[in-house]
């Protein structure tokens, strides 16, 4: 059977919400790199300054917090209701400061509470689109928005292919999905961490840090669904979508 051929996107009005999507994830992690040069050093130097025990350990907290949240964020839907983006980063910048006046132990501690934070706000941007967070499907479609490169690092859109992968609606489909998006996230909340552990700063970076993260993902759940609903209501094909969004990400080539 030969492959589908794919035309490129012609009507003006997609090509246009298209380019809205693809500015709206290039603006996602300019305030994270404020927050880098905040904390001063790269990701990389950030990273370092983890204990080994912490960093050898990151993947595994990672995997357990997101089990957490997978459950805890879909059960608070019943009792509160869904909040706008500036109260969900208001209380996650009160938790990394908390965090962060306990240093990396207070960091630690708190992690698990802002990945299901992180969660919740996703789901209420899944809803925000016209998909219903108590199915399956978009629930893990929420947990797929934490595959992104992170917000203390560039990002040209190539993970955005992540997001297009199917995994099956089941528990070991889950399993599969937290096995592969963990490694991702774990290396993002390395950072965070660090940063939050970094001397002097303390609450502050910790406050910091935490702003930057919630304003990051909330960003770049609005292209992941903006994206489905798009395809949803033009009826194009959601991996030509995908294809065009990263080609508008991706950075020029000089010349």
């Amino acid at each position: 059977m030969q492959p589908e051929i794919l035309l490129p996107v012609t009507d003006p009005a997609l090509k246009a919400a298209l380019d809205q999507l693809a500015k709206r994830h290039r603006a996602a992690g300019g305030i994270g790199m404020q927050v880098m040069a905040f904390v001063g050093g790269s990701a990389e130097n950030l990273m370092s300054k983890l204990p080994q025990p912490v960093r050898d350990g990151l993947e595994g907290a990672t995997s357990r917090a997101l089990e957490t949240a997978f459950d805890a964020a879909a059960r608070t839907r019943g009792a509160v209701s869904d909040r706008p983006d500036w109260v969900n980063t208001a209380l996650t910048t009160a938790m990394g400061a908390a965090g962060g006046v306990g240093g990396l132990p207070g960091a630690l501690a708190e992690l698990p509470f802002t990945v299901t934070m992180l969660l919740r706000a996703i789901q209420g941007i899944a809803s925000e689109h016209g998909f219903d967070p108590a199915s399956d499907e978009v629930r893990m479609e929420c947990l797929r928005v934490f595959a992104s490169a992170g917000p203390l690092e560039a990002d040209d859109g190539t993970d955005m292919g992540f997001l297009a992968a199917k995994v099956t609606i089941t528990g070991p489909g889950l399993n599969s999905l937290i096995a592969k998006v963990a490694p991702r996230l774990a290396a993002v909340l390395g950072q965070k961490l660090a940063a939050q552990a970094a001397p002097v700063l303390g609450a502050v970076a910790g406050a910091a840090v935490n702003y930057a993260f919630t304003s990051y993902y909330q960003e770049i759940a609005r292209v992941h669904f903006g994206l489905k609903r798009l395809a949803r209501e033009s009826g194009e094909d959601e991996g030509l979508l995908r294809e065009e969004l990263v080609a508008r990400i991706a950075p020029k080539p000089k010349g």
